[in-house]
């Protein structure tokens, strides 16, 4: 069992990282090194904090559903192709560098938050339910391959294929994001648990607090609408991109 110490720290850690994922991502930047520092490897670190991730999207669901903003069929489709894609990911044995990767995955987010800020054009306005595009399909396959093996920044990616190629308002891709990770986290729960990467006793105390900061995130993103979000985006990436440009140096 956690000591009463390590429970209030991952507690107001979850806490800011539930609200993060929900609004942005990248709160598995906090989650995943204060597991590390509690003792844990990187392998069991990454499988605890799929079940913050898990439970923290149960309630950011529920809380979506609660203020009327769902579309379950639809996000069903869109986890049905994200969810081969995890698996594979989870049990993926070979990746680049932990050095590049960082150095990739910052670029990337520097990419997503100039895509964000930048005006669109009258034709190209977003709405709750998008365009169709099959461009999304193979999408959601790769990001569920990235989010299955790693999870750090996967919100980011899947907002932005939201956003960029359904067009779809910032509340709706945030709805659909957190019921899509929510799906493809069980297989990727499953596999780190079953080969013995969980500490339940860690998970469940970062879980309390993910869950409460998702439940509360998820009724400011409809509330409050696409500009807090979008001011939540801007400064989510932005300090997670720096962050891993000077892990990486």
């Amino acid at each position: 069992m956690p000591e009463y110490a390590d429970i209030f720290l991952l507690f107001g850690v979850g806490l800011l990282a539930g609200v993060l994922n929900v609004m942005a991502g990248g709160g598995s930047t906090l989650t995943v090194p204060v597991l590390l520092f509690l003792g844990l490897d990187g392998a069991t670190a990454n499988g605890t904090n799929r079940v913050a991730i898990f439970v923290q999207n149960i309630f950011a669901v529920l809380s979506f559903r609660r203020e009327k903003v769902s579309r379950l069929e639809q996000s069903l489709i869109f986890a049905v192709w994200a969810l081969p894609g995890a698996v594979l990911g989870a049990v993926a044995a070979v990746r680049v560098s932990d050095e590049w990767f960082e150095r990739i995955l910052a670029v990337i987010m520097i990419g997503v938050v100039i895509s964000m800020i930048i005006p669109r054009s009258r034709d190209k306005e977003t709405t709750n339910e998008g365009v169709k595009t099959w461009w999304i399909y193979p999408a959601l396959f790769g990001i569920g391959f990235y989010g299955g093996f790693i999870q750090v920044g996967v919100g980011f990616l899947f907002m932005a294929a939201f956003y960029h190629l359904l067009r779809m308002n910032l509340v709706f891709v945030n709805m659909h994001k957190v019921t899509v990770v929510l799906f493809y986290t069980v297989p990727a729960l499953a596999i780190f648990a079953w080969t013995g990467h969980v500490d339940w006793g860690l998970g469940l105390s970062l879980a309390v607090g993910n869950a409460l900061g998702a439940w509360w995130a998820a009724r400011l993103a409809v509330r409050r609408g696409e500009k807090v979000i979008r001011i939540v985006l801007v400064a989510a990436i932005l300090l997670m991109a720096t962050k891993l440009l000077v892990d990486s140096l």
